[in-house]
């Protein structure tokens, strides 16, 4: 990996470090096998434990904008769980590959899971929003050469998804809203 994109992946990684002083964090290298490694070099998923910020656990790229970037600018994403699973490591790394690999994600783009977000639940693709629980100082980060936004990937449900094709972004943020939805609630019902 050049030293450029490394300058990048341990510049947000420090940004999250800073933002969420007072959790534990933890770099996680993603098992991502050759071909896709090659997509994203140099990919980490920084883990973050409850803490003065809350008490879910965060789970945030750092590489996608290395991989990807375009005139300087590009996302990273960050997904909120009541847990600390192995599996949102893993889901975190699928997010960095689809993103990487030609799907280019951004805000209001929803993405496939291909199977609950985790057992038994009716999420099933993931939403790309606003990281409404933690707000602009997460959201942007300064690294050489550019800009990072950090984007929430939200779990969502088909029917939402649907919902959103139909009714905009807004109108399903706004369900949502109404609903007063639980984003770690992997068990939540549908608000469409």
């Amino acid at each position: 990996m050049s030293e450029a994109r490394l300058s990048a992946v341990d510049a947000v990684e420090a940004h999250v470090r800073t933002y969420f002083e007072g959790h534990p964090v933890e770099a996680v290298d993603p098992d991502l096998g050759p071909e896709r490694r090659d997509v994203v070099p140099g990919l980490r998923v920084l883990v973050v434990g409850p803490g003065p910020r809350g008490g879910a656990w965060a789970y945030v790229t750092a590489g996608c904008w290395a991989a990807a970037q375009e005139d300087g600018h590009g996302p990273e994403f960050v997904m909120t769980a009541g847990v600390r699973d192995r599996r949102f490591i893993d889901l975190m790394a699928m997010i960095a590959y689809y993103h990487c690999g030609g799907h280019r994600l951004g805000l209001g783009h929803s993405m496939p899971i291909g199977e609950p977000w985790t057992p038994g639940s009716s999420c099933d693709h993931l939403l790309v929003s606003l990281p409404y629980p933690y707000g602009p100082e997460l959201e942007h980060c300064r690294v050489p050469g550019g800009h990072v936004r950090v984007l929430w990937t939200l779990p969502v449900t088909s029917a939402e998804i649907e919902f959103r094709r139909r009714h905009g972004h807004e109108a399903l943020e706004r369900l949502f809203d109404e609903a007063g939805t639980v984003p770690t609630d992997p068990y939540r019902a549908s608000v469409a």
